[in-house]
This record gives C-alpha cells, sequence and structure tokens, in this order.
C-alpha cells in the first residue's frame, strides 16, 4: 500500500530536530531507520502529517566511553553495534542480542535508539537494557534529562519520551568484576520476534554467583527483571541445581499474552527454560 501524503524534514542538528517536531506538533513522528515506522505508514496504521528524518544528524551516531560510562548514540545501527569493539569488550550482551534482530538488512537501516524507543515486549533490546541498567538521555525544549531504564518503559509501546522530545544517546554503565553474559531467544523461525528471550548477566566470586541481572523479553506489556530469580541466585555456588531451582522462580511477577505464537502458560515455561540456560552460560557452565 501506498502511505497517506506527509511532509519531510531531514534536520542536521538535534535543536533543528526539536524545532521541527514543535513545528509537526502532535501529528510528528520521528524516523531513526524507520524498520518499523515505514511498514506501518504503508498499511496506513500510522499516518503522520510530517515525518522528521534523524540521519543526518551526526552527533546522534556513534560509541563512545566516558568514564565509567559506554555511551551509544541513538542513530548508531545495529550492525554499527554489533561490530564495535567498546561494547564488545564491556558490554557484549548488547551485541549478542544485536546480532538476533531481523536480518543483516535491518541490522543495516534499523537503530539502537530506534528499536529502544518503539518499545515492542517481543524486541531483543529492551530487555538488554533493563538487565544491564542502562539510562536514556532524552532532549527536549526545555533541555536534557535522564531516565533509568526502568522508568523508560511504561506500556506497551509506550516509553517515557514525550511527544517533543527526542532520545540522544544511551548510557550503559561498564561492570567492575568478574561478569559473563548471555542472550538466549526462542523464536519459532529465523530472523521473527522472540515468542520468548532472556537477556543474563552474572558476577561470579569465589565459585559464587555475587550478582545476577536477568531480562525477560515478551513477558509483559513491558520488558521485566526476573527479580525472583535474581534474589534466589545471589550468593549460591554457580552449579546447575542452585540455578536451575532459581530459574523456577523466572515467571513469577510476569504477565505474558495469548496470542497465535503461544499461550501464556507455554511462555512462563519458556522463561524457566531459558533463564536456567542463560544463567548457566553467563556463569561459564553448560546449559
Amino acid at each position: 500500500m501506498i502511505p497517506a501524503p506527509f511532509d519531510y524534514v531531514r534536520p542536521a542538528t538535534v535543536d533543528e530536530a526539536l524545532r521541527a517536531l514543535a513545528d509537526g506538533g502532535e501529528d510528528a513522528k520521528i524516523l531513526a531507520g524507520g524498520q518499523s515506522l515505514i511498514p506501518v505508514m504503508r498499511l496506513r496504521l500510522a499516518a503522520p502529517s510530517v515525518v522528521v528524518d534523524l540521519t543526518r544528524v551526526a552527533e546522534l551516531r556513534g560509541v563512545r566511553e566516558d568514564g565509567d560510562a559506554l555511551v551509544i548514540g541513538a542513530m548508531t545501527t545495529h550492525s554499527d553495534v554489533v561490530s564495535d569493539p567498546l561494547i564488545a569488550q564491556h558490554a557484549p550482551l548488547i551485541a549478542q542480542a544485536t546480532e538476533t534482530v531481523a536480518d543483516r538488512q535491518v541490522r543495516h537501516r534499523g537503530t539502537f535508539g530506534g528499536a529502544l524507543a518503539h518499545a515492542d515486549p517481543a524486541g531483543d533490546l529492551p530487555a538488554v537494557a533493563l538487565a544491564l541498567d542502562a539510562e536514556f538521555v532524552i532532549a527536549g525544549p526545555a533541555g536534557r534529562r535522564t531516565v533509568p531504564a526502568r522508568e523508560f518503559f511504561v506500556d506497551y509501546l509506550t516509553t517515557a519520551l514525550a511527544e517533543d522530545e527526542i532520545l540522544v544517546e544511551i548510557r550503559v554503565p561498564k561492570l567492575a568484576g568478574q561478569w559473563g553474559m548471555h542472550y538466549e531467544k526462542f523464536n519459532r523461525v529465523a530472523q521473527a520476534w522472540s515468542i520468548v528471550a532472556v537477556a543474563a548477566a552474572v558476577r561470579r566470586e569465589d565459585g559464587h554467583i555475587a550478582e545476577a541481572r536477568i531480562g525477560l523479553t515478551n513477558m509483559g506489556p513491558t520488558p521485566l527483571r526476573a527479580t525472583a530469580t535474581e534474589q534466589a541466585l545471589a550468593g549460591v555456588a554457580a552449579g546447575a541445581d542452585a540455578i536451575a531451582g532459581a530459574a523456577a522462580h523466572a515467571a513469577e511477577g510476569t504477565a505474558p499474552s495469548d496470542d497465535l505464537n503461544a499461550k501464556a502458560d507455554y511462555r512462563e515455561h519458556l522463561a524457566r527454560v531459558l533463564t536456567r540456560r542463560a544463567v548457566a552460560a553467563a556463569a561459564g557452565l553448560p546449559a
């Protein structure tokens, strides 16, 4: 199908983009890669009056270090995230999850910030951002503000971004200590959305799990932390039985949906199985 008519603006700076959003009003939409927006526009499920294309805003691209944090520009493409050496060194969980996003063509055009701002609960990156305690830097008419990942994802396809604001960058803390990370994803066919996925970061200390951070994909209207499992893992010996016992609590506090791909109880089962596998791999144990 053909999208409804719209105006197109391609600013070169964040300030220009903010002005374009303000001029466009409530009907303006940001184009941050287009892998989600363009399909719904073609189906006329979205009909913005103005599309603000951020691809020329150079300050929104790239990965850099800033003290004890990695800073990922919102317009950094998935393919650049996967190949970035700083991410490989300090946050390999991001690269692992990003490598599973759709196909190579989508990863070449889609952006890290665009996927997070879209906030699809079946998307691979929101749960990873939650597990790594990422922070989101947002620019708006009143200046810039920082929102932690636990407050950024508000509801289904809804974030803390206001209509006149832009996600500028994502700050990911560098984790100190002996951390292992793993992303475990279950989908029906290659390149499809997750039915359930688990992002696990585990810190080992003297043969024990000192700390675990576990993000769940597609187990509710927003990404979730498997807090019961995290608590059950704290301080236990890094062994298969302890991990399996803790993973049995992975679905607690979740609200998975029933749909054509899976029933809620099956998603709960997957959450337990994938959490066991992801934590074991992150802890350096066979799944």
